[in-house]
Parts: structure tokens; sequence; C-alpha cells
């Protein structure tokens, strides 16, 4: 079991997950109409304003991505109710298989499916946001920032106002993981750009590290 935490919480993993979770925000609104895949707070913003001019339409595609959202968390969650006491493979693995499929399905819809996209996108971020949870020990979001923003903040005024060593180190992780996020989000950004919807295989890329990352864990 300690083994089993050490791998499933370790930076080396969260930071690639970030790095992927960056990527795909980057990829569907840069790729799929301006959408964002897991930034839930801007899709919630941008629909209330467009509903608010009368853009009914509009308002209402940026709801698609949220009710996806909604559907990973549960599908995650029942994944992990059946499969937590499984001896043949993690849960999570699976987990990280199902978001590797879901993802190339995206880099092969043409820009007319692009709310599909969209919608499977944030469906895949969000059951890797409600399935790694934990960076060390720290409660962490592989697939945005504020919340993470929040907590290193707040451990390096602790640091800051207490010298404790531990407020420092969780600061540390906090801000790498926003740094990684950052990197994840630029290279995609620019990628997307350039090459397309067939970029966010890309993220597939990352996704298969972590999962033989995880073999560790068996």
């Amino acid at each position: 079991m300690k083994k089993n935490k050490q791998m499933s919480e370790s930076f080396l993993l969260s930071g690639i997950l970030a790095l992927s979770g960056g990527f795909q925000d980057a990829y569907t609104y840069n790729t799929r109409d301006g959408v964002f895949s897991n930034a839930q707070t801007g899709n919630v913003v941008l629909m209330s304003q467009h509903i608010m001019s009368g853009e009914w339409k509009r308002g209402l595609y940026y709801l698609v991505p949220l009710l996806a959202f909604m559907a990973g968390i549960i599908v995650a969650e029942q994944i992990q109710v059946k499969y937590k006491e499984s001896d043949k493979f993690h849960w999570r693995q699976l987990i990280v298989l199902l978001e590797i499929i879901t993802l190339s399905v995206v880099g092969v819809l043409s820009y007319e499916y692009n709310m599909i996209a969209t919608m499977l996108v944030s469906f895949s971020c969000s059951m890797q946001v409600q399935t790694f949870r934990k960076v060390n020990g720290y409660g962490y979001a592989s697939t945005m920032c504020i919340g993470n923003l929040r907590s290193g903040t707040e451990a390096l005024f602790a640091y800051v106002r207490n010298h404790e060593k531990e407020q420092l180190r969780k600061f540390l992780y906090y801000f790498g993981i926003i740094f990684v996020f950052a990197i994840g989000a630029g290279v995609g950004g620019i990628l997307s750009i350039q090459f397309g919807i067939h970029t966010i295989w890309i993220a597939d890329v990352f996704l298969f590290v972590v999962f033989f990352l995880m073999m560790r864990e068996l």
C-alpha cells in the first residue's frame, strides 16, 4: 500500500499528468472553437454571457463540456468502486487507458465535429482530475491551476511567517505542478495551431508514460 501511494502521488507522475492536462486545454481552445476542456469556470462565464446576450445556441454550446465533465467524474467513481480491489490491474490504470482511447478518437474527428471532440476531452480531463488528486500527500489538480495557485501561495505565506520547511516543500510542489502545466499548455497551443486536430495524440504519449509508470503498483 505504501508503494502504491508513493507511485500514484509521486511528483514525476503528477507532473506528467499536469503536462497532459495543460496540453489538452490548449488543444481544445485553439482547434475546437475556443472552448476550454477543463477550465469549466471559463465555460460558465462564456455560456452565461452568450445566453444573456440572446445568443442561446452559442451559449448552450458551452454547456456541453460542463455536462461531459460531470459524466467523467461519475464514470471515474464507478470504475474505482468496481475495480479498486482488483489484483489483475490497478483501477487508476484502467482510467488512464480509457483516457488514451478517448483522446485517440478525438484526433480523428474533423472540425465539423468540434462539439463532440470538446465533450470527449472534457470527459477525459474530469476522469483524470477525479482519479489523481494528491501529489506527495498534498491535494492538487492536474488539469487546472486555481486550486494549486491558492494552496501554493498559502504555503508560501506560512513559510515566510513560520519558516517551516514543510511549508516550503508544499509551496515548491504546487508551483512545480503549475509550471509543468504551463509548459504543457504552451507547447499544446503552439503545436495545435501548427498541426491541427491530430495534435491531441501527443497527449496520449504522456498518458502512455503514466500508464507504464503505474505498472510498478502491481
